[in-house]
């Protein structure tokens, strides 16, 4: 299977920027969509943004205009721009594969990065 491997979390003021990449490694094949979702203490885990093979892209209402998702080849990229304290959370990518049709084969996860965002 694939292994998802984030970077680029830490802390960051508010109105401040950070750049999170996913890289997959493995063998590779069949991805539809990769993304990422996030996650605060309290509260449930939730998309931020994902772009599919056909660079279809969605983005949570909370982050449209802020944030950027980009892919290129085996790996995925979230810009996050103009950063809130609302923001601080568990970042996960994400990567879902070989659509059979009513579900996909594979539903793969990162071990997720820290995103802080304080003054």
């Amino acid at each position: 299977q694939v292994q998802l491997v984030e970077s680029g979390g830490g802390l960051v003021q508010p109105g401040g920027s950070l750049r999170l990449s996913c890289a997959a490694s493995g063998s590779i094949g069949g991805i539809n969509r990769m993304g990422w979702y996030r996650q605060a203490p309290g509260l449930e885990r939730e998309l931020v943004a994902a772009i599919s093979i056909g660079r279809i892209i969605n983005y949570a209402e909370s982050v449209k205009g802020r944030f950027t998702i980009s892919r290129d080849k085996n790996t995925v990229y979230l810009q996050m721009n103009s950063l809130k304290p609302e923001d601080t959370a568990v970042y996960y990518c994400n990567a879902k594969g070989d659509w059979t049709g009513t579900s996909y084969r594979h539903d793969l996860w990162g071990q997720g990065t820290q995103v802080t965002v304080s003054a």
